[in-house]
């Protein structure tokens, strides 16, 4: 894609980001008494459609219009596949998971993923993975294997997430894009510590640690696990030395603190984006300020539904990239 037609599909971002919801929009929906109330101010920003009669159809509506709005401002939608191989991964393992309870489930697929979830499902209903691109091929075997033979569905999980995480970033880093290249960094990283912590709270062994968690720039991928076996204090002491520190306050907080400052730092990282016109980085930028976008709506609608306090909800919500 041309400097040219990057600088109009970034014209075209720069009106569609005075749309995005801001932290006032956030606290009108907050002071609202009622769910209702909350769905009537976002029908009002221009949010869902007659469909959307419930929170994840609304969301899913919201999502499809941005990925419509990239179909209409890139020729090429593969430009963004950095973003899509989670969702094809995840078909993958709903696949797996569906083939060996031998049943039909609804609605266990994400669109937008790199290749058609109905491609995915007959691969794997068939033992065929010869028709998936390398990148999936790489861990179906494995990972079908083991839920088939031994019924460890968390296993599973692990290797699908594994492989997840490593072709986001390979990709990511060989992009090309300076945001993408920075996103994948702070997205594996901030997983690998998830991991981490998570594992050692749960006493997983090296074997495990091993397989979960991802080699990348900004952490020591065997010092971290090391720790992981060890101690959070541990843990904690060696994140102190690494571009991570500032999140420590927020692990010892709770497990959703450090998640919110995982997305806030992201959100953070990608604003200046905003400011250069000749590359793909404002788009990719604008995807990512409308996932976080709707993560927030489903935060607050889902607190309201379950009868949280404002407070409560609050201390939840992401910054805004607006």
């Amino acid at each position: 894609m041309s400097d040219n037609l990057y600088t109009y599909a970034v014209a075209r971002i720069r009106s569609k980001e005075l749309t995005l919801l801001n932290k006032s929009v956030l606290d009108q929906l907050l002071a609202s008494n009622k769910y209702e109330d909350c769905i009537q101010i976002l029908i009002d920003k221009g949010w869902g459609n007659a469909d959307s009669q419930t929170l994840e159809q609304l969301l899913a509506y919201e999502r499809e219009k941005t990925w419509s709005l990239m179909g209409e401002l890139v020729d090429d939608l593969s430009v963004f596949d950095t973003f899509l191989y989670e969702n094809d991964f995840h078909n993958l393992k709903a696949a797996i998971k569906q083939v060996y309870i031998n049943e039909e489930v609804s609605e266990i697929y994400i669109t937008h993923g790199t290749v058609s979830p109905e491609i995915i499902y007959k691969s794997v209903k068939e033992h065929n993975f010869s028709v998936l691109p390398l990148f999936l091929q790489t861990c179906a075997e494995e990972a079908y294997q083991v839920q088939m033979h031994t019924g460890d569905s968390q296993l599973c999980d692990v290797i699908i997430d594994k492989a997840t995480l490593e072709t986001i970033y390979v990709q990511g880093k060989k992009s090309g894009s300076e945001l993408l290249a920075e996103y994948v960094e702070l997205k594996i990283a901030t997983a690998d510590i998830k991991i981490a912590l998570r594992g050692n709270k749960t006493k997983k062994n090296k074997e495990f640690l091993d397989r979960a968690i991802v080699d990348c720039d900004s952490l020591d991928r065997n010092k971290l696990i090391s720790c992981a076996l060890d101690s959070l204090e541990t843990i904690y002491g060696y994140l102190e030395t690494t571009d991570y520190s500032d999140a420590v306050a927020e692990m010892k907080k709770s497990s959703s603190a450090f998640e919110k400052w995982c997305d806030n730092l992201i959100i953070e990282k990608i604003k200046p984006q905003k400011y250069n016109p000749f590359s793909l980085s404002p788009l990719a930028a604008y995807i990512l300020a409308r996932e976080n976008e709707i993560k927030s709506v489903r935060i607050l609608l889902s607190g309201k539904l379950n009868g949280l306090s404002e407070d409560s909800i609050r201390e939840r919500l992401r910054e805004m990239y607006v």
